[in-house]
C-alpha cells in the first residue's frame, strides 16, 4: 500500500471517526448526562464539606460543549489511529473486503480496547472512587488495556500460525480459547478495586456503567460501518456507466 493511499485512508479514518463520534455524543448526552447529573446530586447530599465550592466550569458548560468537544476530538483521534491500524490489517487477517475488514477491525478494537478491560475496572460516576486511589485505579485500568490490545494481536497471530494445519475455523477457536484463558488468568491475579459508598444507588450505578458502555458500542460500530463504506469506494470504484448503459472501466 503506497503513501497516498494510507493518507487518503487515515483522511477517511479522521472523517468516519468525527460522524461517529456525533453518534456517540448523542447517546451520551441522553443516556449518560443524566446518570451523570443523578450522581453528582447524590455525591452533594452527602458531602459533610460546609461551604459551596466555586466552580471553574459550570455544569451545564461541561454537559453541553465540554461533552462535544471531548467526544469529537476523542472520535477523531482514534479513527485516525484505527485507519492506520486498518491499513496494516487490510488482506492480512484473513480474505476480507475492504467493507469486512474495517467491520472486523472494529469490533476487535472495542472488545479489546474496551470491553475486556471494562469487564475488570467498570467505568464509575462521580462520587464512586477513593480520590486518594486515583493513580492506581487509572495505572491498574491502563496496564489491563495494554495487555487487551497485546493479547489480542497474539491470538490473531496465533490463529494464523495454526491455520494452515488446523483450518480457518478451528486456529479460530484455539486463538480465541487462549485469548480467554489469559484474560481471566490476568483478571483473577490483578487487584480488585472496590470503593463504591454503601448507601450507592444500585440501579444508578447499572445505568451509568450501561450508558458507559452504549457509548463505546456506538462510537466503534458507528466508525466500522462509516469507515468499511468509504474504504470501499476509495479502493474497490465501481465503473463508470455511460449513457447507453454500459459499464466504462475506471480511468487509471
Amino acid at each position: 500500500m503506497n503513501s497516498a493511499t494510507v493518507r487518503n485512508l487515515l483522511v477517511r479514518g479522521m472523517l468516519a471517526g468525527l460522524a461517529a463520534g456525533v453518534l456517540a455524543l448523542v447517546v451520551a448526552y441522553l443516556l449518560g448526562e443524566p446518570s451523570v447529573d443523578s450522581a453528582i446530586g447524590f455525591e452533594e447530599a452527602h458531602s459533610h464539606a460546609h461551604g459551596h465550592e466555586v466552580e471553574l466550569v459550570s455544569r451545564s458548560l461541561q454537559s453541553t460543549a465540554g461533552l462535544a468537544t471531548g467526544v469529537l476530538v476523542y472520535g477523531v483521534s482514534f479513527g485516525g489511529i484505527a485507519a492506520l491500524a486498518y491499513c496494516f490489517a487490510l488482506g492480512r487477517v484473513g480474505r476480507f473486503g475492504p467493507r469486512a475488514t474495517a467491520l472486523l477491525l472494529s469490533g476487535t478494537a472495542l472488545l479489546a480496547v474496551y470491553v475486556v478491560p471494562f469487564l475488570k475496572y467498570p467505568a464509575n460516576p462521580p462520587s464512586v472512587g477513593d480520590p486518594d486511589t486515583i493513580g492506581k485505579r487509572t495505572t491498574l485500568y491502563f496496564l489491563m488495556m495494554v495487555l487487551s490490545v497485546l493479547l489480542a494481536v497474539g491470538a490473531t497471530i496465533l490463529g494464523k500460525r495454526l491455520a494452515p494445519g488446523l483450518g480457518t475455523w478451528y486456529a479460530t477457536v484455539v486463538a480465541v480459547a487462549a485469548f480467554a484463558v489469559v484474560i481471566g488468568i490476568a483478571y483473577e491475579f490483578l487487584p480488585v478495586i472496590n470503593e463504591v459508598p454503601k448507601d450507592f444507588p444500585a440501579t444508578l450505578l447499572w445505568r451509568f456503567r450501561l450508558s458507559a458502555l452504549a457509548i463505546q458500542t456506538v462510537l466503534w460500530a458507528g466508525f466500522g460501518l462509516v469507515f468499511g463504506e468509504l474504504a470501499e469506494r476509495m479502493l474497490n470504484p465501481r465503473p463508470a456507466t455511460a449513457p447507453s448503459g454500459r459499464s466504462v472501466p475506471a480511468a487509471n
